[in-house]
């Protein structure tokens, strides 16, 4: 800005773009406009070098135009990812990110809660394995993955659905005997219909499968001496595995190779997520593609809805199939 010369006011953004002063406000206030709308709001306000005061908006309206998020860490590619697009679908809204990393830690979940109450963040979006979490009353919040009650809206993509895809594609591919392997929490949350999913589609079909389930903490080589088991003469008696997630997948194909166990020659692999090498290139495995922008958007939309009241207690998105090397196609 010139020496003399005011500072833009949302009038001058206004004329710059060509809408409505209302518009203005409501972009600049988190607010939900056509996006047409919003991008010549958003280009004026770069143009002209608007500077929204958001401290002073939060002294008049008890606003501070911050989402806390709360989630396990994001070493996971998974999480990262997630953690980018919700920070994306807030920055568009003009609302800033509180980022809460837990490292599966139950108190410090409680911890990030309280201290997003003190700091009167505008809502919570969180991603949480506490069994006796509480969720406030007195904030909007949206969970990840894990139905709490109808009165907390929860974002999650078709797992179900993902399970049963992958058996089908798994028979679609000749695969005659199946596994699903998996390392998971003890609570009930969506992630768990991964296996339900696959289950009632292999009895759907008459393909032949086992389960093998591990908890949190328990040790890796387990999954060894199961393979280990079922190997005879060389040869390993699947010849197709869905594992839970892509992280574990790209594991397991590893024990696999030492094994002397060819992937996808030998056994055809697809793991779920969608995860990418180097976060946009090629997947890391096949896999059950979640829709992570679609599932940031949707948890971002509800956190700042005025009507939460009226949002369905489950939000679920669909998932996709995407061949990543480890299937023969």
């Amino acid at each position: 800005m010139a020496k003399g010369k005011s500072a833009p006011t949302m009038a001058d953004v206004a004329r710059e773009a060509g809408v409505a002063l209302g518009t203005v406000s409501r972009v600049v206030n988190g607010e939900q406009v056509g996006e047409e709308y919003r991008e010549k709001v958003q280009a004026a306000i770069r143009q002209l070098g608007y500077r929204y005061n958001s401290s002073g908006r939060a002294l008049r309206t008890d606003s501070t135009n911050t989402i806390a998020l709360i989630i396990p860490n994001t070493i996971n590619p998974y999480f990262s990812l997630l953690v980018h697009h919700i920070n994306c679908e807030l920055e568009k809204r003009n609302y800033k990110m509180m980022l809460c990393f837990t490292e599966y830690d139950r108190s410090r979940e409680i911890e990030f809660i309280q201290m997003a109450q003190q700091n009167r963040v505008d809502g919570v979006i969180a991603l949480t394995y506490n069994p006796n979490l509480v969720i406030p009353e007195d904030i909007p919040f949206v969970t990840i993955d894990r139905f709490f009650s109808v009165s907390v809206p929860c974002v999650a993509s078709d797992n179900f659905g993902g399970g049963w895809m992958a058996a089908k594609k798994l028979k679609e591919l000749g695969c005659t005997n199946t596994a699903f392997l998996r390392i998971g929490s003890t609570l009930t949350h969506e992630p768990s219909k991964r296996k339900d999913g696959f289950v009632s589609a292999c009895v759907e079909m008459g393909l032949p499968f086992e389960i093998m389930a591990l908890e949190d903490g328990q040790p890796f080589s387990e999954f060894e001496r199961f393979l280990s088991d079922h190997i005879k003469d060389g040869k390993l008696s699947f010849d197709g595995l869905f594992i839970g997630t892509d992280s574990l997948a790209w594991r397991i194909i590893q024990l696999l190779k030492k094994m002397n166990i060819r992937v996808p020659e030998d056994v055809q692999v697809i793991g779920f997520d969608g995860i990418r090498i180097f976060g946009d290139q090629d997947y890391v495995v096949s896999t059950i593609v979640q829709p992570v922008q679609e599932i940031a958007e949707a948890c971002v939309s509800t956190v700042l809805s005025r009507h939460l009241s009226s949002v369905p207690s489950l939000i679920c998105l669909p998932v996709s199939y995407a061949y990543g090397g480890t299937t023969k196609e």
